[in-house]
């Protein structure tokens, strides 16, 4: 049954309204006709069975036929501070990490990066917001997990460090796992710090453990930036959650 996600104010207590590019997707893409079913979610663990019951170009309005909780969202809540990989790859980042449970994702300027957003930001980041919508759907989120602007990596750790825990995957890290440090964390927010194609520099790995970010090895093998983050976001989720 197709899935949309849109503002509490469009919801009444018998009807909702679907406006914008969900309407247009819903007459235009689907083809859908009055009488036919969706799920519309409101975004705070909420989803709402509806009956389409008028439909045009510009709206949809649909008949609630149930509510029910959505308990897709994982208890752990956690932020991928991705550095800035080359081509597409970020695009693959935000789907498949939203997919697995990721909370957000800020992408985060470091010293080894080649890609530069100069001018190019805002346009990225609705792409890139647009993705994150559209593998929330795919999966059944009860949210659409945010992908944030830009940020220096002094910043995304000065930001980080008020996070319940924060890691770091590092090739050179031989004795710290990522499974150890699940085992003794006992809060619900977390932290990771992947860099990009090159890895971080010596300087950024020294200052992020400085501000009491906790190196660890990911295994033996080095992976790519647009599989650590996703590899690394599994561990934590399967170790950590009920």
């Amino acid at each position: 049954m197709p899935k949309f996600f849109i503002n509490n104010e469009n919801i009444n207590d018998h009807t909702i309204t679907i406006v914008g590019e969900n309407a247009k997707h819903i007459g235009s893409v689907l083809r859908a006709k009055i009488g036919d079913l969706i799920i519309v979610c409101d975004g705070n663990g909420r989803d709402y069975e509806c009956e389409i019951i008028e439909i045009s170009k510009k709206e949809v309005i649909a008949k609630i036929t149930d509510i029910f909780t959505n308990d897709n969202e994982p208890d752990i809540k956690i932020t991928l501070y991705q550095g800035l990989p080359k081509a597409d790859k970020m695009e693959l980042v935000i789907q498949k990490c939203i997919e697995i449970g990721v909370d957000r994702i800020v992408p985060v300027k470091t010293e080894h990066a080649v890609v530069k957003l100069e001018g190019k930001e805002e346009k990225k980041l609705q792409r890139w917001n647009k993705i994150a919508e559209s593998a929330a759907k795919q999966c059944g989120r009860g949210k659409i997990p945010v992908v944030d602007s830009l940020m220096t990596f002094k910043d995304a750790i000065k930001e980080a460090v008020g996070l319940d825990g924060v890691v770091i995957p590092y090739e050179k890290e031989k004795e710290n796992s990522l499974k150890t440090f699940a085992k003794a964390f006992k809060g619900k927010s977390i932290g990771i710090f992947i860099g990009p194609e090159g890895g971080f520099s010596e300087e950024e790995i020294n200052y992020a453990i400085k501000n009491g970010i906790k190196s660890v090895t990911l295994g033996k093998r080095i992976l790519r930036t647009e599989t650590a983050g996703l590899v690394a976001s599994v561990i934590l989720l399967y170790e950590l959650e009920d």
